[in-house]
């Protein structure tokens, strides 16, 4: 695919992103009705899109073990880069710090940008549930354990802290889609048509309206690049940059792997950091300046690289 024939399928992304964005800006629609949009997505539209996706998908093709562990090792290797430029260049000590620049650097917005991007991409969203249980399920956690075994506002013992945040995590209504279309996918469990035809009405809002909630946000953060520091620069080139990169490498020399599931991994990896990441540092109280900040700026930065990435990718 051309740079011509990339630009043409990122139409819609720029459409619902850009619209959301010049609303804000012109105050026609509140920068803060964003959080609205955002939620429906992330809790309902999403969910439903997931879950319909996965009941009807074949797993066997989908969780393709080789690729999973490729991925996850190209994050341990980013991890290990990350933590180290933390120490060297940002002088951060603190584990709970630590685990948050790694956390911004390594995890991809899965729900709000990935999953849109590769509806309108490829029509299919399938090869990222597998990077976003392994997020979910082992990223977030090493994450949560860090912080809240470092916590010292929290009485109770560390063991109990530490169950209560993981179980939260757990049950979000992302991974709760996830773990039942896989668990009734491996049953055999017949879901009614109409059932399974409103999660996949619903689930076809999920891309525009969480393209046209992350505009929304920008639009009404007043961005500032002069106000960037060395730290978000380095940051956001791991995330953006080096981190596809490193997917790239570990992927094909590593473990062998070409073709299509090859660019997907990396596609993948380009994605900007997780808004969750501002929601780990509120709750913890750590970088909450620096998490909110990497949230816009890699976003922004993912957008203007997507159409390289989607030219090689595609």
């Amino acid at each position: 695919m051309g740079t011509v024939g990339a630009l043409e399928k990122l139409a819609p992304v720029v459409l619902a992103f850009g619209c959301g964005a010049v609303l804000a800006r012109r105050k026609v629609i509140p920068a803060e009705s964003s959080k609205v949009f955002a939620d429906y997505a992330f809790l309902f539209a999403v969910p439903c899109f997931l879950f319909g996706n996965i009941y009807r998908s074949d797993l066997a093709s989908l969780f393709h073990w080789r690729a999973v562990t490729a991925y996850a090792a190209a994050a341990a290797t980013a991890a290990v880069l990350t933590g180290a430029l933390a120490g060297t260049l940002g002088g951060v000590r603190d584990p709970r710090g630590v685990a948050l620049r790694i956390m911004a650097a390594v995890q991809v917005n899965t729900a709000y940008f990935a999953v849109p991007v590769f509806i309108i991409l490829f029509g299919d969203a399938a090869p990222i549930f597998p990077v976003l249980l392994f997020q979910v399920c082992v990223l977030s956690l090493v994450v949560i354990a860090v912080m809240e075994l470092g916590r010292p506002d929290r009485t109770g013992s560390p063991v109990r802290r530490l169950g209560s945040a993981v179980g939260a995590s757990l049950l979000t209504p992302v991974v709760v889609a996830c773990n039942a279309g896989v668990a009734l996918n491996l049953l055999s469990v017949p879901v009614p048509g109409v059932v399974l035809d409103g999660f996949a009405f619903v689930g076809d809002s999920a891309s525009p309206v969480a393209l046209f909630a992350l505009g929304l946000h920008l639009g009404g953060s007043g961005l500032e690049v002069r106000g960037t520091t060395l730290e978000e620069v380095w940051l956001i080139a791991v995330k953006c940059v080096a981190l596809p990169l490193i997917t790239f490498a570990v992927c094909r020399y590593g473990f062998g792997l070409e073709g299509e599931r090859l660019s997907q991994l990396v596609l993948i990896a380009a994605m900007p950091a997780p808004q969750n990441l501002f929601v780990f540092a509120q709750r913890y109280d750590v970088g909450v300046d620096v998490a909110a900040a990497l949230v816009v700026k890699s976003s922004v930065v993912a957008l203007l690289l997507l159409p390289l990435w989607t030219q090689w990718a595609v």
